[in-house]
C-alpha cells in the first residue's frame, strides 16, 4: 500500500512547475487530476449575505507564503462548520472558504533496500511522479475562510472556533476581525 507524504514535504516550498493538466497531450505532465475533497466552499445563508444583513467579519488569514493541501482546508472547514451552527443557527452566519486547490502535488517513489526497488523503479525515466493530491497556493496576508455574522457577544466565541481550528493549517495564520459597512448602491 502506498503511504501519501507528509504535508511537511510540501507546504513550504514554492510551487513545482507543470502541476496543471495541459490541453496540449505533449505538454501535460498529469495524465488525471486527482478528484476534490473540499465539499463545499459556501455555507450558511447565502442570500442573507448577498442582502447585506451581516455586520461582522471575522478572517483566518495565512501569515507567510504556504502550500495548504485540500485535505487540511476540508478537515478545518468541518471544524468550523460544525462549531458555528452550534452556536449560530445555518440562518444566521455565512462561512466562505476562499481559496481554490488548484495545485496538483507529484510523488517519484523510490525504494530503497532489497528486492522491492527493482519492481517499481524507473531512474529518471518519467522523474516528475505520479499526482498525489491537490493544494492550494496561498500567499502572506491572503484569507483562507471568512466568516460573517451578527453580535458583538458572539465575537470572542468565534475567535475560539478559528484558534481551534489554527493548528490544522500548515504554517503560521492569523486572525483577522473587522466590523462591515455595507451601502446600498
Amino acid at each position: 500500500m502506498a503511504i501519501t507524504r507528509k504535508a511537511l514535504s510540501y507546504s513550504k516550498r514554492k510551487p513545482v512547475v507543470n502541476t496543471r493538466k495541459s490541453k496540449k497531450q505533449q505538454k501535460s505532465f498529469i495524465k488525471a487530476v486527482p478528484p476534490q475533497k473540499i465539499v463545499k466552499f459556501n455555507m450558511g445563508d447565502i442570500k442573507g449575505f448577498e442582502d447585506g444583513k451581516y455586520k461582522i467579519k471575522m478572517m483566518l488569514s495565512a501569515g507567510e507564503n504556504v502550500q495548504i493541501r485540500d485535505l487540511a482546508l476540508e478537515a478545518v472547514r468541518q471544524t468550523i462548520h460544525k462549531d458555528m451552527t452550534k452556536l449560530l443557527t445555518q440562518k444566521n452566519y455565512f462561512f466562505r472558504c476562499n481559496v481554490y486547490p488548484h495545485n496538483v502535488i507529484r510523488n517519484n517513489r523510490i525504494f530503497s533496500g532489497g528486492s522491492k526497488g527493482e519492481r517499481i523503479q524507473t531512474g529518471m525515466k518519467n522523474s516528475f511522479g505520479s499526482p498525489e493530491g491537490r493544494t492550494a497556493v496561498v500567499k502572506k496576508g491572503k484569507p483562507v475562510f471568512t466568516v460573517y455574522f451578527n453580535g458583538d457577544e458572539n465575537v470572542p466565541k468565534v475567535r475560539g472556533f478559528f484558534s481551534k481550528a489554527k493548528p490544522k493549517l500548515p504554517g503560521k495564520t492569523l486572525i483577522g476581525f473587522e466590523g462591515v459597512r455595507w451601502e446600498k448602491v
